[in-house]
């Protein structure tokens, strides 16, 4: 026999055909739902990141400008809440990073974040594959 039979062919693609009939409107319905209406005002802007550096000898950096320590509880407490991104150095003390967490949560700040860096052999192999395509 030299012909194709075509007729399992055909059955499938009806089956198909009748699934996605019933498929459609089951994926497209949409939840009626009365939305409130506004009168356009701006909503409040979200507070910029706020980076908090924390030098070897322990010093403190606020968005680059030197900050005492009690200074760092009322800069914390600041409505809208700032986020902090803490970026200390790899040779500070862990005792100051702990007391700067300390001050965060004492003053309950819910966005903290740290910055890092990745390691130089790391760095340097993403610019050789950057230079090599």
């Amino acid at each position: 026999m030299s012909e194709i039979n075509m007729t399992p062919l055909v059955d499938v693609m009806l089956v198909l055909l009748i699934i996605f009939i019933l498929a459609v409107p089951v994926l497209t319905r949409m939840l009626p739902v009365d939305l409130p209406e506004t009168d356009g005002a701006e909503q409040a802007a979200e507070p910029d990141a706020n980076q908090l550096g924390i030098a070897t000898d322990g010093a403190l950096m606020w968005n680059e400008q030197p900050l005492r320590d009690d200074e760092l509880a009322t800069l914390a407490t600041q409505k809208p809440q700032p986020e902090l991104q803490i970026q200390a150095d790899k040779q500070v003390p862990f005792e100051k990073v702990a007391q700067v967490l300390a001050t965060a949560q004492a003053a309950k700040l819910e966005k903290l974040s740290f910055l890092t860096e990745p390691p130089l052999e790391q760095a340097g192999s993403v610019l050789l594959q950057k230079n090599s395509v």
